[in-house]
């Protein structure tokens, strides 16, 4: 099948619906109470700073991550209020349009960076001190980074393999695989009906669990650069190591899309799609419904946008 090349699409899982973001809007739709398909759209500030910064090799992962961490936690806050309420209830609801609420607005944005940076924190302190537990056995340097590396790796898939069996993220990770499917079909040319999405892969190259794992290989490869003895240094480089090792995997993520479709290079991608079997799931055609409406009203409201743009 002949693919033609596309305008490069993200988007991110929320309860019970899916946001997706493209070069000047983001759009999320999720399925109400009553059924219906409800829909958030915010449109995407253009910044000449941060243009400038998410061109540079390295320093663009971060800044990506900051901003989606912040646009993310708005449309994850979105969902979580309007879920499972009765639409005629809305009047009671924020409305982040409205002056008044944009400060709040700003405060969950915070709050979703914050949260970020304070997990990051902790998945790579912990491995590291439970490595240290066994410097007694494990005493050489390399034994020690790759026993850190080890020690990161099972908490990962602990803590998602633990968290899937709640029913709430398990539907999430339903909506993930979903936001999958609907972008392999788009990129694959296919008409954005639910059974050609459904018999789309949930699995894709430039998901953000991806990210994660290669943030675990990456750092066993960085952490060869600095000392490992004694314990109080080894804490405070894994801690000013964090934005490297966050750059080069996002740059690590950006290289395995771009061999996907080579033979031999494409397996660089796979351990991150391995991880994807975890956390997402087979959709419902529902949940496919939602996921599809999202990324049709993202392509209307970009498509009217770059008509805007020749006009003026």
């Amino acid at each position: 099948m002949t693919t033609e090349k596309k305008a490069a699409y993200g988007g991110q899982a929320v309860i019970e619906g899916v946001m997706f973001g493209g070069k000047h809007h983001y759009v999320t739709a999720i399925r109400r109470k009553d059924q219906s398909i409800d829909y958030f759209h915010v449109p995407r500030k253009q910044n000449k700073s941060l243009s400038a910064m998410k061109k540079i090799p390295f320093i663009r992962g971060i800044v990506a991550i900051i901003e989606a961490s912040a646009n993310g936690s708005k449309h994850l806050n979105f969902s979580s209020e309007r879920y499972d309420i009765d639409p005629k209830d809305d009047d009671k609801l924020n409305d982040f349009s409205q002056p008044s609420q944009l400060a709040m607005w700003f405060g969950v944005a915070l709050l979703g960076v914050l949260s970020f940076v304070f997990g990051k924190f902790v998945f790579t302190l912990i491995p590291v001190f439970l490595a240290a537990l066994f410097h007694p056995i494990v005493s050489s340097d390399m034994g020690q980074i790759l026993l850190e590396g080890f020690f990161k790796l099972i908490l990962l898939l602990t803590y998602i393999y633990a968290i899937s069996f709640t029913p709430l993220i398990k539907r999430v990770f339903q909506y993930h695989g979903a936001e999958h499917k609907v972008i392999n079909a788009y990129e694959n040319n296919l008409p954005l009906t639910v059974e050609n999405v459904q018999n789309s892969t949930r699995l894709h190259y430039r998901c953000g669990s991806s990210f994660i794992l290669f943030t675990v290989i990456v750092g066993v490869f960085v952490y060869m650069l600095v000392p490992v003895e004694p314990l109080w240094v080894r804490v405070v480089n894994r801690l000013l190591l964090i934005p490297v090792v966050l750059g080069i995997s996002f740059e690590v993520l950006q290289l395995t899309n771009k061999v996907r479709n080579i033979p031999i290079l494409k397996y660089f991608g796979y351990p991150g799609l391995w991880l994807q079997l975890l956390t997402t799931k087979e959709p419902t055609d529902d949940q496919v419904e939602v996921a599809i409406a999202s990324f049709k009203r993202l392509l209307q409201l970009e498509n009217n946008q770059t008509k805007e743009n020749e006009i003026v």
